[in-house]
């Protein structure tokens, strides 16, 4: 396989993580949350800073704990402090920001040089040029099953009602603030898992490398849906991880074409908007073939009675 093909591959799987954490909030609670660009870096300081210590394992279970910590912060301000989710997620963000340079000791960035990670250490139980994929496909499948499991529970069916109708839910006499605060905590904590196998996998953590984060779980969902269908769960679930692969193959040929790194950002914005736009645009082609298609049936119509 293609170095950079497989490159690719491997962290489209892994911002995978992260994607269904971004489509339980945005598509399962119906909220827009955007603490993930905090609780991304989150995951990546604690992940390298147990990792600098010998514990690279021990980096993301704690960083999935942490991140269902600073989801419950999210929640909190918009539960309790009646504070709109979108400010609520906001405020938590810029909060991170701080913690996370207290995490990472006052730098600004740390390097891993010669430390054990998930992937060296698994290398030494699968040896070859896929440990990393094979490592980085089981940790995506783990996540695809527990989430699929969870919202097939009692609980799990309240979140998605919740974010489906929370005035019924209130009604039937459910808590909705414990289902937001439950969502947000664990679509949060698979963010930061995802922060933590990203900074092992790159051997460095960036106290900005989180920003847009949104836009990228964003256009992950969004290219699943579009691409891959959204009719059962499993398979919602599935197109977020191939539209994750899809979304970084996307982004390695536009490398590959000479585009500067700089304009990511752009291409990412742009195909969040070609996704999110692709229902409206397949009405006004249909609109456009039907009426093109009326025009010529006049037109031959004309033709024949002269």
């Amino acid at each position: 396989m293609n170095f950079a093909l497989q490159g690719s591959i491997e962290l489209g799987i892994i911002y995978a993580i992260m994607a269904l954490g971004v489509f339980i909030s945005f598509r399962t609670l119906n909220m827009p949350d955007m603490t993930v660009d905090g609780s991304f870096v989150t995951g990546a300081a604690i992940s390298v800073v147990l990792s600098m210590n010998g514990h690279p394992f021990l980096g993301l279970l704690l960083s999935f704990i942490v991140g269902c910590g600073t989801g419950c912060i999210a929640a909190f301000l918009h539960t309790k402090l009646k504070i709109q989710a979108l400010l609520a997620g906001i405020l938590a963000m810029l909060a991170l920001y701080s913690l996370n340079l207290k995490i990472m000791s006052g730098r600004a960035n740390i390097a891993l040089m010669n430390k054990a990670t998930v992937f060296s250490e698994f290398e030494k139980l699968v040896s070859g040029d896929y440990s990393r994929l094979i490592f980085a496909a089981i940790m995506i499948v783990l996540c695809l099953i527990v989430l699929f499991l969870f919202l097939n529970t009692r609980l799990g069916f309240l979140v998605r009602a919740t974010g489906d109708n929370d005035q019924m839910v209130r009604a039937l006499g459910v808590n909705t603030d414990l289902t937001i605060f439950v969502g947000l905590a664990i679509a949060n904590g698979f963010v930061a898992v995802s922060g933590a196998m990203i900074a092992q996998y790159q051997s460095f953590v960036d106290v900005a490398m989180g920003v847009g984060m949104v836009v990228i779980g964003l256009a992950s969902v969004i290219i699943g849906e579009v691409v891959f269908g959204i009719k059962s769960l499993m398979r919602r679930l599935i197109a977020v991880v191939l539209g994750s692969i899809l979304y970084r193959l996307i982004i390695a040929v536009a490398l590959e074409l000479g585009m500067p790194a700089g304009d990511l950002k752009l291409v990412s914005a742009v195909i969040v908007a070609l996704a999110m736009s692709t229902p409206i645009l397949k009405k006004q082609f249909a609109t456009m073939k039907r009426r093109h298609f009326s025009h010529q049936r006049s037109k031959k119509s004309l033709q024949w009675k002269e």
